[in-house]
């Protein structure tokens, strides 16, 4: 870990449109949490206002993607179905949530358990 402190993280999701834009995210911030949602899918409207809360609650940058404005992130990460929760630290993907709406809580523990 460098000694500068990671980039300030914002208090809501940020949305972004490419893989550049994502590489760029997570080599900017300690972690990063990437939700993978398409358009017209209830359960990824539903987890919308669960990461507005997690980005509050903890201090990792919540970033959302639409697989579909640039598919080469659906197949880098071997994205099956949506909504996916991709957790990036220090630049690497360490964990992966893909079972489906989750509340707050177990987004936040998802977040915070040690790996």
């Amino acid at each position: 870990m460098s000694s500068t402190e990671s980039a300030t993280a914002p208090t809501k999701p940020v949305r972004i449109d490419t893989a550049e834009e994502l590489d760029a995210l997570v080599a900017e911030h300690d972690r990063v949490l990437l939700d993978i949602y398409t358009k017209g899918c209830t359960l990824c409207q539903s987890i919308e206002p669960v990461l507005g809360n997690v980005s509050k609650a903890t201090d990792v940058v919540v970033a959302m993607i639409n697989p579909q404005t640039d598919m080469s992130v659906a197949e880098r990460y071997t994205i099956r179905s949506v909504p996916t929760l991709l957790l990036f630290e220090d630049g690497e993907l360490v964990d992966r949530l893909a079972d489906g709406f989750q509340g707050a809580q177990a987004v936040v523990d998802f977040v915070e358990k040690e790996r």
